[in-house]
């Protein structure tokens, strides 16, 4: 008996040894990209500062400014961009996100553009109807498919598709934080104020700056989208890294559990045979 336990010990600290093998090799590939997605988190931001402030200065520069994308209407239906991970192992990334959304979604007549393969997967399960599920794979994802989902859901917007338009993502706090959040893209919030005679408020825009707008709103919405897409990517490998580095913690304390209780059974199966040494030899 002693022996079989000591043999099925080993085969457990053999199988541990293994995954903590896997999860030390996932940790370091999450470290690895994490660095790149938080560089490209942190050059993606001056751009959306850029085209913010662009919009700010036309819409409050003119006091006739109108346009289809700063206009509040009845929402009658909501869309949202969902951006989730390809796989799994990542902790609490994907149903932290897919839970804050949800909320966020109550009561609401909604339709989602899901991007990553957990995404598709959550909208498939809960039959919720998709705008297109060509972007299943996150990691596919480049800059000039956020500005061409932009331009669709800008364009499904005027056309009355849909009266609101957010982003459900992952905010990048720090290597250890993850915030899932919801941002929303159209309309714009824009509210009346008397124009500045500054500059800004003399500029001419042709043909006219309500078009100017309208031909930047895309531009606008694409470069938020990718925002997005860097923050929850940088999201997605520090929550794996921290995961995979939680996993081989907790696996090599079980492999120092195992090992005592191999030893033990040793000791045992030592002490067993030389008691019966011992009295075979006094028969």
């Amino acid at each position: 008996m002693a022996a079989s336990s000591m043999k099925d010990i080993k085969l457990r600290i053999k199988s541990v040894e293994s995954t903590m093998q896997i999860t030390k090799a996932m940790e370091l590939v999450a470290s690895s990209k994490l660095r790149r997605a938080k560089e490209r988190a942190e050059e993606t931001r001056p751009y959306f500062t850029t085209l913010h402030e662009c919009l700010t200065d036309i819409a409050y520069g003119n006091t006739d400014f109108s346009s289809p994308f700063v206009q509040q209407r009845e929402v009658k239906k909501t869309c949202y961009i969902m951006i989730a991970g390809d796989r799994g192992l990542a902790g609490g990334y994907n149903t932290n996100l897919f839970k804050t959304v949800a909320e966020h979604m109550d009561g609401k007549a909604v339709c989602v553009l899901p991007i990553g393969k957990k995404a598709v997967e959550y909208c498939a399960h809960r039959g919720l109807e998709t705008v297109t599920d060509a972007y299943a794979t996150a990691e596919d994802v480049s800059l000039g498919d956020c500005f061409s989902i932009a331009r669709m859901l800008c364009g499904q917007f005027r056309k009355g598709a849909f009266d609101a338009l957010y982003v459900g993502y992952t905010n990048f706090v720090s290597m250890l934080s993850q915030q899932p959040a919801v941002l929303k893209m159209l309309p714009i919030r824009y509210e009346r104020r008397e124009a500045k005679n500054t500059a800004e408020s003399l500029t001419i825009y042709e043909p006219s700056s309500e078009a100017v707008y309208d031909a930047i709103v895309p531009e606008y919405v694409g470069g938020l989208l990718w925002g997005a897409m860097a923050e929850s990517v940088a999201s997605e490998q520090g929550a794996r890294r921290t995961a995979m580095d939680a996993a081989s913690k907790n696996a090599g304390d079980m492999i120092e559990d195992l090992s005592l209780k191999y030893n033990r059974a040793r000791q045992g199966a030592i002490t067993q045979e030389i008691t019966e040494i011992v009295a075979g030899a006094e028969a």
